[in-house]
């Protein structure tokens, strides 16, 4: 019998050094990512942190900081996690150690290419998604060896049954993908331009389907994978409950891909797909706590353990904020409440809520886990460890708080009337100076969650630096020997999900399906039918040197402190104007409703200032309104219009449905230089001193532009 079980036994080494790099890159690049999310928060308090320069103003340096934070800091924690339970799930190494090394370096080289470009103004503006087109295919040629090198695993594992942390990291796989293929499909004018193929509504129901889902399926379904594997081996205790992990996985992931629509209530989305995005939100909530609750009773018999062990504090308190963020994300989504919260500070603190209270706690608690495993040291200092807890939970407690009091301070006073039925506080800076000290609170607290990585990031250093002291043997961890079998996936089964656990392939395709589904009753009726998007006569498209000025509005990142979306109500109509309509987005590639209102709504700016005032505010937003923290844009006013390629712009344009016509493309750059001598004309009219050559500058264009917003909705709607 001895003989026949050597016979049979195989053994093989797990790639722990993939692991260790993606460790190493979380910590680097969650430092970055906090770092400019510290910057920009300051900067919203003392606007002279922007330093008059183009590549660290707000608008540019907030994408820098959402990607950083969550395409690197939580991608690289993801890919940690995957790589290192992947292999012990499956007992197998992973399927390609050249794919292994080919996703890792390629996914650091993408973060290198979009903090160069998001900082340089190249960007299609679309939030979480605002690479161009030539980072996008390099996105996706790496995600799909990521796949390959997943599933490859998966297909040849020795374990028959597919744990739970593997259903989540297949809809990862799978969803992310097709999330990022059709909300990155553009057509390119340039090697740093494209125009999205959707327009307006369209373009808005496609970004938030993806942008909502990327939360979904990049920031909650690995993490919940993460989850079912690291607490209960941090815990000693099987998890709670299969049966729930059935039901929490499939409805979780049936349901989510629905919920995109509520991140455009009360907009000239239509009716209907508001109100699905708003009942499956809510729906959200059961398959939501069903996880956080499957995930704290894991600790059933082990809380003496969670008083003294910091990797259990970091995981049931991140598993806690996901169950908070859970709630208040489907409460957010009723649209009396979006009424109020969105476009406001609110939103940002329940965002971060989700991205450092569960995504972060989550990744540290990993990430200690791991670090004795990877290194085979004990960790430098368990007090640090705790230090590092009590520091970071403070300081999201103090953050979440202050934007939780900025939001619900906001939205009362955009919506309160006086006794003679007047606004209130009709002029919005009113608003923003007295949301300043709650800025300062969010600054704090954001250094403190930044303090306390820099003390894991110590600790970590000190860490290895004792393993490499001590010459401890960093070579593949040996995996214990194990009995090879083929599986027979019929065999030796007793429920029909058992059944379909020893069959990935088949699990992958109802993955897939489950979530098509949601994602195709949303988008194909919006994009099939034409009466979804009224027309108005009067909307016509951009002129060529308006399109340039969009353009330059988009590299500056002005849309992370305006939206262009007039709700219809009382408060809003009175404050900027008639309520936007679905007809005038038609010629909008990308659309640019916006997320946050640290400014006020731009969509009837056209015509309400004249071009002098627009210049001056541009210039120093603080002559024209006392209190702003508006950066000035110097540059602007001495960077020169590129024109380069207004006329294959204008060809894009055209190839998307806008009807420019042959002679207005042919001309597209004299057509330019007649508006802006237009401008330029008027400008000295109303005051402004001549300077040579200021018809060529891009202020001019930006002017154009603003301008232009909203001021065509005079015609009738069919």
């Amino acid at each position: 019998m001895e003989g026949f079980v050597n016979k049979n036994l195989e053994k093989f080494a797990y790639d722990d050094k993939i692991v260790r790099y993606f460790v190493l890159a979380t910590v680097l690049w969650g430092i970055v990512g906090m770092l400019a999310g510290l910057l920009a928060a300051l900067q919203l308090a003392l606007p002279e942190l922007n330093f008059g320069l183009p590549w660290l103003t707000f608008g540019r340096l907030r994408p820098l900081h959402t990607n950083a934070v969550i395409f690197a800091f939580a991608g690289n924690t993801i890919f940690a996690g995957v790589y290192y339970s992947t292999q012990r799930l499956c007992k197998a190494r992973m399927f390609s150690d050249a794919l292994s090394k080919f996703h890792f370096w390629g996914w650091q080289l993408i973060i290198v290419a979009a903090a160069i470009t998001l900082l340089s103004g190249i960007t299609v503006s679309k939030e979480y998604a605002e690479l161009e087109w030539p980072i996008d295919i390099a996105i996706a040629v790496v995600w799909v060896a990521f796949g390959v090198n997943f599933f490859g695993t998966l297909i040849r594992r020795r374990e028959q049954h597919i744990y739970v942390a593997l259903w989540f990291y297949i809809a990862t796989i799978i969803t992310v993908a097709l999330l990022h293929i059709v909300n990155s499909l553009a057509i390119p004018v340039s090697l740093f331009k494209s125009y999205s193929v959707f327009a307006g509504v369209q373009d808005g129901l496609v970004q938030w389907w993806y942008g909502h889902n990327a939360v979904a399926f990049f920031l909650t379904t690995p993490f919940l994978g993460l989850m079912y594997y690291f607490m209960p081996k941090a815990a000693e205790r099987p998890v709670y409950s299969y049966r729930l992990s059935i039901i929490h996985f499939w409805s979780l992931i049936f349901l989510y891909i629905w919920a995109g629509p509520h991140h455009l209530l009360n907009t000239s989305l239509p009716e209907w797909a508001q109100t699905v995005g708003m009942l499956f939100s809510v729906m959200l909530i059961a398959p939501s706590w069903g996880g956080m609750i499957n995930g704290l009773l894991t600790l059933r018999g082990a809380w003496d353990k969670l008083r003294t062990d910091a990797v259990l504090k970091f995981l049931v308190v991140g598993i806690t904020f996901y169950g908070m963020a859970t709630f208040e994300g489907p409460m957010m989504s009723i649209r009396s409440i979006n009424a109020l919260s969105h476009y406001t500070d609110y939103t940002i603190g329940h965002v971060h809520g989700g991205a450092l209270g569960w995504n972060g706690f989550i990744a540290f608690g990993m990430i200690y886990y791991l670090m004795p495993r990877l290194w085979k040291v004990p960790m430098y200092s368990s007090r640090l460890m705790m230090v590092h807890f009590w520091t970071a939970t403070i300081g999201i407690v103090l953050y979440i708080t202050s934007m939780w009091t900025a939001g619900v301070t906001q939205g009362l006073m955009w919506r309160e009337f006086n006794e003679q039925g007047m606004l209130q506080y009709p002029d919005f800076i009113e608003t923003v100076i007295k949301l300043k000290p709650f800025y300062w609170v969010r600054a704090l607290g954001g250094a403190l969650y930044l303090f306390g990585t820099l003390i894991a990031a110590y600790n970590m250093v000190k860490t290895i630096a004792a393993a490499r002291a001590k010459g401890a043997d960093l070579s593949d961890t040996p995996a214990s020997a194990v009995r090879f079998s083929v599986v027979d996936a019929t065999k030796a089964q007793s429920t029909w999900h058992q059944r379909l656990e020893g069959r990935p392939v088949m699990f992958s395709v109802l993955t897939l399906v489950a979530v098509t589904i949601g994602g195709m009753v949303e988008i194909v009726p919006m994009l099939a039918i034409a009466s979804n998007i009224p027309t108005i006569k009067s909307v016509k498209p951009y002129t060529p040197l308006e399109l340039e000025g969009r353009d330059i509005y988009i590299r500056e990142g002005c849309y992370t402190c305006h939206s262009q979306m007039v709700r219809p109500f009382r408060d809003e109509v009175i404050r900027y104007g008639e309520y936007s309509k679905s007809g005038e987005f038609v010629y909008d590639h990308p659309f640019q409703f916006g997320s946050k209102r640290t400014g006020p709504d731009l969509h009837r700016v056209g015509g309400k200032y004249p071009h002098l005032w627009h210049y001056r505010h541009m210039l120093d937003p603080t002559t024209i309104s006392a209190g702003s923290i508006m950066p000035p844009y110097p540059w602007l006013f001495t960077g020169e219009l590129d024109t380069s390629t207004t006329v294959k712009k204008l060809e894009v344009m055209k190839r998307l449905g806008v009807p420019y016509s042959e002679e207005e493309i042919r001309h597209g750059r004299a057509l330019v230089e007649a508006q802006a001598t237009k401008i330029v004309d008027e400008l000295i009219a109303q005051g402004l001193r001549r300077e040579e050559g200021l018809e060529k500058k891009e202020i001019i264009a930006l002017i154009a532009y603003l301008q232009r917003l909203g001021s065509d909705i005079k015609g009738e709607v069919k």
